[in-house]
């Protein structure tokens, strides 16, 4: 493991304890910097979109979500916070079929 990847999972780690202490725009801020240097990182795009949900940044959560399906269609617990982000923004209908999804891939 290189130096920048050393750092890179550091930063990670460090937004992953901003979550978990409460902090939600502070780990958001920090995993930007993470997945602006590995774009296709799903695990960043997981923890960013949970840190936008929990921000109530909701639309940037569905953003993060809508291309984590995209990247992994099989992805059930992306499924359903898609789903939830959605209902949350209103739109019951367009979550519904996230729902579906999630429910057939077995997701609680």
């Amino acid at each position: 493991m290189t130096q920048y990847e050393t750092d890179l999972h550091s930063e990670f780690q460090r937004a992953d304890l901003f979550l978990a202490m409460g902090q939600p725009a502070e780990a958001a801020r920090v995993l930007e910097g993470v997945l602006a240097a590995e774009p296709d990182d799903q695990a960043t795009m997981e923890l960013l979109a949970r840190s936008y949900f929990a921000s109530a940044q909701l639309g940037r959560a569905e953003q993060q979500l809508t291309r984590l399906v995209e990247l992994a269609p099989a992805n059930a617990w992306a499924r359903r916070a898609l789903a939830r982000t959605l209902e949350r923004q209103s739109r019951a209908d367009d979550a519904a079929v996230h729902h579906r999804v999630a429910d057939a891939l077995g997701a609680a």
